[in-house]
């Protein structure tokens, strides 16, 4: 597609990789908060190489241009890639260095080099490493002799390249060490007074290691390898066990990035990319120095989430408790009886909404059935723990849990097998789709009928991230949507084929909801040029499909004014002389990472409102189950569009540019500079 039409998704991607680097160099944020989003920037990048640059050097190695909406070959695509990621990388290691350690420095907060120890403190750590690390690693030599070959490196794991002499005049030769993960990385020095990498108190007590040869040196190093699972699920006789299979071999991918100390010699270097080149899983597009990234402060910078999780409350965001929008001593359904419900986390608590929607159904003798969608449930769950509880009460329950959720898979068969094991009837997936759809039914029996109550939302039934993501979701005994929702289900559990059915309200895809996002935005376009109220809001977390952002641009000519709030990923350009002039893109970033997705549509003065779990990119329109429903009560439809305008007016957001750049606003003298999640909390946030 014409690149003038059209922001390079991969790029755009790093773009909002700069926007997490931003906040951290932000010295307005919270000093914890800052380094959790350098954190956060390191985890960013570690997935989009494992996904995105492998799949670039796939095609690269195959000769053929990358199917993007720009056309660009990847060999380029990865260059540009490249140069942008080493000027995120020294941006990140300088706000650590310069800014974020001096300052938890000030607070007494030290992380120091063995050099700089007194005797004590490192004769402290030589018995922490004989006692605690010593014990649990294995050297493996660097060699091609037959009785050691080159060891498999796993996936995104800390290690170490040491060279070591058997005497004085002897050879080089190189070993191998994995730094364990199951110690901290940052190990608190016994008298209190800071903390020392893991990787140095190895590299300062090899000698045990090694006894009887000279160690020369040791230097940090970590690979990357391609995660995506290669499933022939047309083929595969169990999902499950095609996809446990594969997840146990991700960590053993093609190599796709190495991290390296940048005091790593250059003949280390070039051992490990001719090795890891002979890698059985070596890929297509040879390994070369473009590959190598220099890290000048630790390698893995990641790891200082540790530092973050530290116990100084008074520099890290105050707690925030969610409210409660559902009286705790009426029955839930008794409340939802009488209206919808639109919650709205972190803002409002999820286990006082949602989770208590699905415990309150489990040991409710009246509800005779539960229906649910499960794709990233996290650890422990009361949710699933009250779904097995329904069960064991004799009330139906049917759960889909999506095992190829990415990065959650081998969680989530866990789940299948537990929910499997207490009687519950799992299905694990559809062939060629995910359901990323967000959905729960309960069936009642009040007053000798029986009730439907749904869930729709944004987010996962997870607790844990719904402390963390802002998401949206409908809480409603609607009959009509719980005539929608159960056929859902029964298409779900009957049948292994995309739904099918002509929904009374929801839009799901890949069936019926682009054909109808299609639809309401070209019926904006006709009440423009009609000269009725024509406007678009939305808010999703990524905009790429192509056909989506051509019905915008065509919706701009006709004199719609468009907002849109994207947070991640946008090709679209808006902004630009006779294409999308009346488009405007922004981007909110801040404590809360945001999940919700809104649409909007004025509808000549009659509009209409919509949340769910479809973003507006191919993979969500076309390669998944989503579940989109309209919002129709009219105090939800109020909150809705509070927060739209809340969002869109950020003071603290980035707009983006035609150029694909991003500016972020700053308040003028005297304005209310918080930001739209500052005032979402209001001023009580601590003890709400």
């Amino acid at each position: 597609m014409d690149p003038e039409r059209f922001l390079n998704g991969d790029l755009s991607l790093i773009e909002f990789n700069a926007r997490v680097l931003a906040l951290a160099e932000d010295p307005t944020v919270p000093l914890l908060a800052r380094i959790r989003f350098l954190a956060i920037l390191s985890a960013n990048l570690d997935e989009f190489f494992m996904v995105r640059v492998a799949a670039l050097k796939r095609a690269a190695g195959v000769g053929r241009a990358e199917g993007g909406e720009d056309g660009v070959a990847a060999g380029d695509q990865l260059n540009a890639i490249g140069l942008r990621v080493r000027a995120l990388l020294d941006r990140q290691a300088h706000c650590l260095t310069a800014a974020c350690l001096p300052a938890l420095a000030a607070h007494g907060v030290r992380i120091l080099a063995w050099d700089e120890l007194s005797a004590s403190q490192r004769e402290w750590l030589r018995d922490y490493f004989t006692e605690q690390i010593f014990p649990i690693i294995t050297p493996q030599a660097l060699t091609r002799a037959p009785g050691h070959p080159f060891p498999l490196i796993p996936n995104l794991r800390l290690s170490l390249a040491v060279v070591v002499q058997d005497s004085q005049a002897g050879p080089p030769h190189f070993a191998y060490l994995r730094v364990p993960d199951t110690l901290p990385r940052f190990v608190p020095i016994g008298d209190g007074s800071g903390f020392v990498a893991a990787e140095e108190i190895i590299r300062a007590n090899l000698g045990q290691v090694y006894p009887g040869r000279i160690v020369e040196e040791a230097y940090p190093f970590r690979v990357t390898r391609g995660a995506e699972l290669e499933l022939d699920e047309h083929h595969a006789a169990s999902l499950l066990k095609v996809i446990e299979e594969e997840t146990k071999r991700r960590p053993y991918g093609a190599v796709v990035r190495v991290e390296v100390a940048a005091s790593m010699p250059q003949a280390v270097r070039e051992l490990l990319l001719r090795e890891l080149q002979y890698e059985d899983a070596a890929p297509t597009s040879p390994l070369g120095s473009g590959d190598l990234q220099e890290a000048h402060t630790f390698v893995d910078l990641g790891a200082v989430r540790e530092l973050a999780r530290l116990p100084l409350p008074d520099l890290d965001y105050p707690p925030h408790r969610g409210r409660m929008p559902i009286e705790a001593d009426r029955s839930i359904f008794a409340v939802l009886g009488e209206h919808d419900v639109l919650v709205h986390h972190p803002y409002d608590a999820f286990e006082a909404t949602v989770q208590r929607l699905v415990v309150e159904a489990a040991d409710d003798p009246d509800v005779v059935a539960i229906k649910q969608t499960l794709y990233r449930a996290g650890g422990r769950s009361a949710i699933v723990d009250a779904l097995v509880r329904a069960a064991e009460r004799g009330k139906e329950v049917f759960v889909f849990v999506e095992l190829k959720a990415r990065f959650d898979e081998e969680r989530n068969i866990e789940w299948a097998r537990k929910l499997e094991q207490a009687g519950i009837r799992v299905v694990y997936g559809l062939v060629d789709l995910k359901i990323h759809a967000k959905t729960a039914l309960i069936v009642r029996r009040e007053a000798g009928r029986v009730r439907r109550y749904v869930h729709i939302g944004t987010g996962n039934y997870n607790a844990a991230t719904a402390a963390a993501y802002t998401d949206m979701g409908l809480l409603s005994a609607d009959p009509a949507l719980g005539a929608d929702v159960n056929d859902l289900f029964n298409e779900l559990s009957g049948s292994s084929r995309p739904p099918q059915t002509a929904f009374r309200r929801i839009l799901v895809s890949p069936t019926h909801l682009m054909d109808r996002l299609l639809q309401l935005i070209d019926r904006e376009a006709e009440h423009a040029r009609a000269g009725r109220v024509a406007r678009i809001r939305a808010k999703v977390n990524g905009l790429a499909d192509p056909q989506i952002i051509e019905a915008l641009y065509r919706a701009s000519q006709a004199g719609v004014d468009i907002a849109l709030v994207v947070r991640s990923i946008c090709t679209l350009r808006p902004g630009v002389t006779g294409l999308s002039e009346r488009i405007r893109v922004v981007s909110v970033l801040g404590r809360f990472l945001e999940h919700a997705r809104i649409y909007h549509f004025a509808n000549g003065g009659d509009p209409d409102y919509f949340i769910g779990s479809a973003d507006w990119r191919p993979r969500n329109l076309r390669r998944r189950v989503e579940v989109v429903t309209p919002v129709l009560d009219s105090a939800c439809r109020n909150r809705l569009d509070a927060v739209l305008e809340a969002e869109l007016g950020d003071p603290t957001a980035w707009e983006l540019e035609p150029d694909g750049s991003y500016r972020r606003r700053t308040p003028g003298p005297g304005a209310d500079g918080r930001s739209a999640q500052e005032r979402l909390l209001g001023p009580t946030s601590a003890t709400d």
